[in-house]
């Protein structure tokens, strides 16, 4: 409405540069002046109409002068009045039809037909006619007009609604040159349609780069650089626009908030996505439900970071997260080798039940005990899993026990075969009456009590007698 007031007000103006007793007619018009009776008449017709606004008047002095035989002077002026009044209230499309018969007549002099061209240009974009009002800006400029800033403004604006981008972007851009350092918020908006539509993407990236410095608050242009990156598939980019949008709190819904959580996890930062998730959940603008608490834990759990993954878990549990949920717990208590607390959370995972495999947590859970020397309570353990991981563990500590059942019977047979090879010295040296060590008088006794303790030993009961 605005625009509409500004044109009417320009084209008035225009209309009344035109006007007066001493303009000069195009060179088929010889009459110069007024006869005196109908220069009284119209004189009456422009007063009511410029001084008073006293259109209806105005309206039946013209009439009168129209029906009275007029000369070609005369009647140029009687025309441009009647457009100037139809102008004024509003008869746009009668102001137009004025003009042009006064061009058709000749009446317009050649030095004001530029100028004529221009006012019907406005006169048809105060009524939205854009093609025809494009159409008379295009003759202005034909006839000698030269625009100027306010002039190019529209002429990047009238070859932008009829879609003719390559004309829209050259004015535009003449216009940002004649502005300078001068930022218009308008202008720099028509550049980014005009830029996006046709293609020109490093131009479009530099007028935006202007915009977020200049108007940092404006989400909009945040969006649109973003949606560059995304358009050309370079996620990293677009990555780093909605982080920093995120960091200037411009993103405030769960759904913008998880789309950065969901970055950095893409991103091979499941830390950082743990933190702003962590965050956001406790500052209420992301909801803390069983899936959220868990998605928490994966990031955590992911980072090696099992130590803050637990009370995490431990809450999502709590709100109902079942089995599943304390199976996860005491995953992650055995990460930390905190081996009763891993037994209590599976065995509480496997009483709540939903559990995919129970035969894993029993063997997690032989495993904690294992781990504590329980080793009766592990192999009950490994024996419930009826898995092969069950099955591996009881194998190893069965063969771990065979181990030191042996070792013990090695310790034994060794002393004993020491005793054996001594009493055959002690022999010896007996048979060639050579004098016989202190030891040997005892060797007959200690062999005895070496074998009786080989025969004693259980882990030697299957052992070769020596």
């Amino acid at each position: 409405m605005k625009l509409n007031v500004f044109l009417k007000g320009a084209v008035a103006a225009g209309l009344l540069g035109l006007m007066g007793t001493g303009a000069a007619l195009a060179q088929g018009c010889t009459e110069t002046t007024f006869g005196a009776k109908t220069g009284q008449t119209y004189l009456e017709a422009e007063t009511a109409a410029m001084a008073n606004k006293d259109w209806n008047t105005a309206i039946s002095k013209l009439n009168q002068l129209r029906n009275s035989q007029l000369n070609c002077y005369e009647e140029s002026a009687v025309i441009r009045l009647s457009a100037y009044i139809k102008i004024e209230q509003g008869d746009r499309q009668g102001a137009i039809r004025d003009l042009l018969d006064a061009i058709n007549k000749g009446y317009i002099p050649q030095d004001q037909m530029s100028q004529t061209y221009y006012n019907i240009a406005q006169i048809y974009l105060q009524d939205e006619n854009i093609k025809s009002a494009l159409e008379y800006m295009q003759k202005w400029q034909q006839s000698g007009g030269k625009p100027d800033r306010t002039q190019k403004w529209q002429l990047a604006v009238l070859y932008q609604r009829v879609d003719n981008y390559k004309e829209a972007v050259r004015w535009a851009e003449e216009v940002r040159r004649d502005d300078g350092a001068k930022f218009d918020q308008q202008l720099y908006d028509l550049l980014v349609f005009l830029y996006n539509e046709s293609g020109q993407k490093a131009k479009l990236a530099e007028v935006l780069e202007v915009l977020v410095e200049r108007k940092p608050e404006e989400r909009k242009y945040w969006d649109a650089i973003a949606g560059n990156y995304f358009a050309d598939n370079e996620q990293r980019k677009a990555f780093e626009v909605q982080k920093a949008m995120y960091l200037a709190g411009i993103l405030k819904t769960e759904e913008e908030i998880m789309r950065i959580v969901n970055f950095y996890n893409q991103f091979n930062a499941p830390y950082y996505a743990a933190k702003v998730l962590e965050k956001e959940m406790n500052a209420g603008r992301v909801k803390q439900t069983v899936e959220k608490m868990s998605l928490l834990a994966d990031f955590y759990q992911v980072a090696r970071e099992h130590e803050k993954a637990i009370p995490v878990i431990r809450k999502a549990a709590e709100m109902g997260g079942g089995g599943p949920m304390y199976e996860r717990l005491g995953a992650s208590y055995s990460e930390l080798q905190k081996w009763k607390e891993t037994e209590d959370a599976l065995q509480q995972a496997l009483k709540l039940g939903g559990v995919k495999d129970r035969g894993t947590l029993w063997v997690r859970i032989g495993q904690s005990r294992f781990e504590r020397g329980d080793r009766a309570g592990a192999k009950e353990a490994f024996r419930q899993a009826g898995n092969a991981g069950g099955r591996g563990w009881l194998d190893f500590m069965n063969s771990e026990e065979e181990t030191k059942d042996a070792l013990v019977c090695f310790e034994v047979q060794a002393a004993v075969l020491n005793l054996v090879n001594e009493d055959k010295i002690c022999k010896k040296l007996q048979g060639l009456g050579d004098a016989q060590p202190e030891g040997c008088k005892t060797i007959a006794e200690r062999l005895v009590v070496g074998r009786e303790k080989f025969k004693a030993t259980p882990q030697c009961r299957n052992a070769q007698p020596v």
